[in-house]
């Protein structure tokens, strides 16, 4: 057993393996050597927790997809100002501790990530004074709810197995707040000296304003109207082929929509309520509307990117590249693509409009060549379906760019309900957290917030596998009498002193072992040496429990500590001495915390 442990810290501890394998291995090694059946070996992966803990990553998914958490980002922008540097931190830091209480840390970093280096842009921050201070912020937010960590749903469970009783979903909250409190006021007094003063090589792209840059390099900034079709419209019961602009040279048509899909018109006969969108003088628009008994939609003409970009539809920018089977292929801005869900807004060739939409009549055909660019306009659901064919390449993904650029989009009340309604089932206990996560999980699908794929590429695997497959490690210690011996030593060395000295040695073990090994697969090596010495020494494993779940946050020194470590890194521009200088003044409050704070609330 000790030979397997050692083994696989060293593992860990090079990085020469991906974090994966080399639990796998571990789990292999349990079954080889005897010291677990195959079914205790793989028992992980089918584990209460494991399930939840990839139950969260598909929620947080939900949240950035619908732009929840891209509205909570300009909210931040608006809510710091430019000139206050506290009030920026206070309040991204207020925001990732928030998340991460809900969705966990990664699924809170990795959707905030982007949202805070574009705010560094925007404010221009650097990137290395905001980033490490979210991390770092949200390892204190973990702390505040059963949700915020793995970690903290293992050792609910093994106080459950205790006979203890588990914690409940907010209890962390009573350690959480001084934690968090702590956490915010030592970077905001001394992070600006601590931390390094640079950007990251690699950033994210800002996709703010990325509707308007392409309706202005497309040339459709300006003049787009939309109109809705009245019940007495001449254009009722036409066919959009036969709407006749020759008699409105200073028009040109753009689309007609479905008025309730907002896709392009599939019926071969206009219906009131239906959608027409003209590019145009605001005179000619208006006696066209006048004259064709259409109704304005909210004077849209002063902003093209608004009318073919909102809630309902986005625009895609898409190549031709070579070999493409639509080399040759003739288009022309207004046409309905094949599949019936997109419009070709415009075409560029070398930078330049080609079949440039005359005003009045039909626009001239252009056989595309590799190289041209098409602008495409559909609903996100039809840009996300069609845009994956080999024929084009899409410049930026219709999906991020939504993420990013459109808060509180299609769904985003839908997703906020999930999240709420998943947050009062952990908090009564009416079910267990398993079945929360499952059912919010499964609500996100069933919704049409994101599809069964999507859903399987949000859930972070490593960590999920890496859950499953180190489990059984505390079995086997716990069986083979290697937590027992553990804990014996450590009561030997340090139960003369007291329980405090206990959660002084337990706390430096977790802390030393979370800086090089993941604090996940630390958690499971220390919870059952945790629960051997409070029994051994006649005290309640509750205290000892909780000091573990806070030393195992206080992952501060090393970028390889954890994966939002390691995620902010790039961005950041951090090297890899970066972390530890204002990470030990934050580790000593977390071991104040873990010591002296958690015995006064939870008694020996």
């Amino acid at each position: 057993m000790a030979v397997i442990v050692a083994v696989a810290v060293v593992l860990f501890v090079s990085n020469k393996l991906p974090v994966v394998v080399v639990a796998m291995m571990i789990t292999l090694a349990l079954w080889l050597t005897g010291l677990l059946t195959i079914e205790q070996s793989l028992s992980g992966f089918g584990d209460p927790a494991v399930i939840f803990i990839a139950t969260l990553f598909v929620v947080s998914a939900g949240l950035e997809v619908t732009g929840v958490t891209a509205w909570a980002g300009q909210l931040l922008i608006r809510g710091a100002g430019e000139h206050s540097r506290a009030r920026l931190l206070l309040l991204m830091m207020l925001l990732v501790s928030l998340l991460t209480a809900l969705i966990s840390v990664n699924g809170a970093v990795a959707a905030l990530l982007p949202v805070v280096v574009v705010t560094a842009v925007r404010l221009k921050r650097l990137a290395s004074q905001l980033l490490l201070p979210m991390v770092f912020a949200a390892h204190a937010g973990s702390l505040l709810a059963l949700t915020g960590s793995p970690v903290n749903v293992l050792v609910s469970e093994a106080s459950g197995d205790a006979g203890s009783g588990t914690f409940g979903v907010f209890e962390f909250a009573l350690v959480g707040l001084p934690l968090l409190a702590g956490t915010m006021l030592i970077i905001i007094l001394f992070g600006a000296r601590l931390l390094p003063q640079r950007n990251g090589a690699t950033m994210p792209a800002d996709f703010s304003r990325h509707a308007k840059t392409l309706v202005e390099q497309y040339g459709l900034a300006s003049g787009i109207f939309s109109m809705r079709v009245r019940g007495g419209s001449q254009l009722v019961g036409r066919s959009p082929a036969d709407i006749d602009m020759k008699s409105w040279p200073l028009l040109a048509l753009v689309a007609v929509q479905d008025g309730e899909t907002a896709k392009p018109l599939r019926r071969r006969e206009i219906a009131s309520g239906d959608h027409i969108i003209v590019k145009g003088e605001p005179d000619a628009v208006a006696a066209f509307a006048r004259d064709m008994q259409l109704t304005l939609l909210d004077d849209e003409g002063q902003d093209g990117a608004e009318t073919l970009f909102n809630r309902r539809s986005g625009l895609a920018e898409v190549i031709i590249p070579p070999r493409s089977g639509l080399v040759g292929y003739e288009v022309f801005p207004g046409m309905v693509t094949e599949s019936g869900d997109l419009i070709i807004l415009a075409v560029h060739r070398a930078g330049d409009s080609v079949a440039g939409g005359s005003l009045g009549g039909k626009p001239g055909r252009i056989a595309l060549q590799a190289g041209d660019t098409l602008l495409l306009q559909g609903t996100w659901k039809a840009l996300d379906v069609n845009l994956t064919d080999p024929d084009v390449l899409v410049v930026s993904s219709p999906e991020l760019v939504r993420r990013q650029a459109l808060p509180m989009g299609p769904g985003a009340a839908q997703a906020i309900v999930i999240l709420a309604a998943m947050v009062v089932l952990l908090a009564t206990g009416l079910v267990p957290p398993v079945v929360a996560g499952l059912l919010a999980a499964g609500a996100i699908v069933l919704s049409g917030i994101m599809t069964v794929e999507q859903s399987y590429r949000s859930v972070g695997w490593t960590t999920v596998i890496l859950v499953g497959a180190l489990m059984p490690l505390s079995t086997a210690m716990a069986q083979t009498g290697a937590a027992e011996f553990l804990a014996t030593e450590l009561v030997k060395h340090v139960g003369p002193a007291g329980p405090y000295a206990l959660l002084a040695g337990l706390f430096v073990l977790t802390a030393i072992m979370g800086q090089l090994i993941s604090n996940t697969a630390t958690a499971l090596i220390i919870i059952p040496i945790g629960v051997a010495a409070a029994t051994a020494m006649g005290i309640s494993p509750r205290p000892v429990l909780m000091s573990t779940a806070v030393a195992a946050a206080a992952a501060f020194l090393t970028p390889i500590a954890t994966p939002t470590n390691l995620m902010v890194m790039g961005p950041g521009g951090y090297a890899f001495g970066d972390y530890w200088k204002l990470g030990l003044p934050l580790l000593l409050w977390f071991f104040v915390i873990a010591v002296f704070v958690v015995p006064l609330i939870w008694h020996f």
